[in-house]
């Protein structure tokens, strides 16, 4: 057994501005202190990819297919790189959605792809890091089977990066920049204005 007392004497607020000088830190969290540095590294995605509606439901129900460690413990989350047609780049699990993204990231740079032409689809909320991590690499399309915090559609408007999320039962949601994707079979739902979901 551990016990840890805290020291009621630190300052937490200055604690936190000495974070802030660490820019190459993406911090995990819905939101906080780091948020108004992460928007400010924001920078736009240029890329000309668009990708059919059911080509991404497939990259998901793909993901799923493959998470094998998910299927044996619900433990663990799963990310994935994909090219416009859908064939699969890289793949990762890990027990935080934000390794398997950084995972993935990590392979794909490993062998030299061009992040402005694919698709990273995951089983996690799409968070500030999350929709970060694909901008600062240029990657345009970012889809999940899970919802976005309003901190990771911040992200996606300032990086115009199309973000996608509740990709389940034949059904999309898209949050941001809806242009990238072509519509085809599967019903798509635009939340791009107004739209405000909570942190869960």
């Amino acid at each position: 057994m551990c016990y840890i007392a805290l020291k009621p004497t630190v300052n937490i607020e200055s604690r936190l501005k000495l974070a802030r000088q660490l820019y190459r830190v993406i911090p995990s969290a819905c939101g906080g202190q780091n948020q108004p540095l992460a928007l400010r590294r924001v920078k736009k995605v240029a890329s000309k990819m668009r990708v059919k509606a059911e080509t991404i439901q497939n990259c998901i129900q793909n993901l799923n297919a493959m998470s094998e460690t998910y299927r044996k413990t619900h433990g663990v989350h799963a990310a994935a790189i994909y090219d416009g047609n859908g064939a699969l780049v890289a793949f990762a699990e890990d027990v935080g959605r934000h390794n398997a993204v950084d995972k993935v990231i990590g392979k794909c740079a490993l062998k030299g792809e061009n992040f402005s032409e694919r698709l990273l689809a995951l089983s996690g909320r799409l968070t500030t890091d999350i929709v970060l991590k694909a901008a600062m690499v240029g990657i345009p399309i970012v889809a999940s089977i899970a919802a976005a915090l309003d901190s990771g559609i911040e992200i996606a408007r300032k990086a115009n990066l199309t973000l996608v999320g509740f990709i389940r039962g034949g059904n999309m949601k898209v949050y941001n920049a809806p242009e990238r994707i072509i519509p085809s079979n599967v019903p798509v739902q635009s939340t791009t204005n107004g739209f405000r979901p909570f942190c869960l």
